[in-house]
């Protein structure tokens, strides 16, 4: 059986809302369901009924995410019914997982034509209730948030691996020797780069608002940030000593992604030129308590799957669940540019709607591959509980 080579056609985003804001009021199937029906309309050859399949990253399903939402969101799409959806569930790295395993089905012969993206709505997240371990107990319950982090945990877990992720990355930055002027220093310059790109229209071309809200671009973004201003606030997770603080970190934030993944056959049939080409991928573990630096041996392993180097690469979308967490990465990169990494800003900027945020990194490689005419470009994020997961493209 011969490896049919898999491209993405296109790739779109909403702007990515903050925690309690713009997008708060919007259901996440909805917000998929936007993703999903933007990016077929941006391609009107494309007869929809010709998708093979729907793969979506949703990193928290305890809501109105409905269990299902790769489904829901093409039904709510109107789409054709004959269009089936799956959703994945990778935690941070779902969006990309989605991507990942929509490419394995194209380049298998199991698609020619798929849609790949992620959502999160980290606002509506709802709290649970375990159910009792029997009938009508006279106690009181305790609720659960689903937005982020461990919850219900087993108690067979060993201590050590269920900190809370801010102080995983605290762990990372003792073992680094990152110190928070670095941390804040990284934050700053996400945020400079990212108001920079959005005021010279380089996401034009991805980000989708999504009707009747406004926001036009992402919500969490400080122009106006400073050194100073970082420096003021308080360590989130030690308070005597910590470095990791609210303005060093990603925030809590709702959106959606979706990209258009084919073969050469679905290439035809969509009439456009691919954004760029998926060349390997790659899933590594690692103790949890140290998850941020997941990407580390990722990322070396799809490089070499692609046959690429360090130096090859024209760009490099890092996911900046933490300042720390993406510093540690780069310090276990010393043939790395950091130049390419996130030229465009990263999460700690933009934000991280957990199931959508590998899905945007894999659209934003490829439209900064299509943007400069050929390269190398990677994606790569942590995940929570002790995993990395990195793709490579090309152009």
């Amino acid at each position: 059986m011969s490896i049919r080579d898999v491209y993405i056609v296109d790739a779109v985003r909403t702007p990515i809302g903050k925690f309690g804001g713009a997008l708060s009021s919007v259901r996440p199937d909805d917000l998929a369901a936007h993703v999903v029906k933007a990016l077929v309309d941006r391609s009107p050859d494309l007869d929809p009924a010709r998708i093979d399949d729907v793969y979506f990253g949703d990193a928290n399903g305890a809501g109105e995410d409905n269990r299902d939402v790769a489904r829901m969101a093409v039904l709510l799409a109107g789409l054709p019914t004959s269009v089936p959806g799956v959703t994945v569930n990778r935690l941070c790295g779902s969006g990309l997982e989605a991507v990942i395993q929509a490419a394995r089905a194209v380049a298998l012969g199991d698609a020619s034509i798929a849609i790949a993206g992620g959502v999160e709505s980290m606002s509506r997240a709802p709290w649970v209730l375990q159910k009792p371990e029997r009938a009508f107990p006279a106690g009181h319950q305790q609720l659960h948030s689903t937005t982020l982090g461990w919850r219900m945990t087993n108690p067979r877990m060993p201590a050590e691996w269920t900190v809370a992720l801010g102080e995983g990355a605290e762990l990372v930055a003792d073992k680094h020797g990152l110190t928070r002027e670095a941390q804040d220093a990284f934050a700053l310059a996400s945020h400079q780069k990212a108001a920079e790109a959005w005021g010279k229209g380089l996401y034009d071309g991805e980000v989708v608002p999504y009707p009747g809200v406004e926001l036009v671009r992402d919500e969490c973004i400080r122009d106006n940030t400073s050194t100073e201003a970082l420096a003021r606030l308080k360590p989130s997770f030690r308070p005597d000593g910590g470095t990791v603080t609210a303005g060093n970190a990603s925030p809590l934030n709702d959106g959606a992604a979706a990209l258009l993944v084919v073969d050469e056959e679905g290439l035809r049939a969509t009439g456009r030129e691919p954004l760029a080409r998926i060349r390997a991928s790659a899933v590594t573990g690692i103790e949890p308590q140290l998850f941020g630096l997941g990407p580390v041996e990722a990322v070396r392993k799809a490089l070499a799957k692609a046959g690429r180097g360090f130096g090859d690469l024209t760009t490099f979308e890092l996911n900046e669940a933490f300042a720390a967490q993406s510093l540690g990465c780069l310090a276990e990169w010393p043939e790395l540019d950091p130049a390419v990494v996130n030229p465009r800003g990263g999460a700690i900027a933009i934000g991280h709607p957990l199931g959508a945020s590998g899905a945007r990194l894999a659209g934003a490689v490829a439209h900064q591959l299509a943007a400069a005419g050929s390269g190398t470009g990677l994606a790569a994020l942590c995940i929570g509980v002790g995993q990395g997961l990195a793709l490579v493209l090309e152009r």
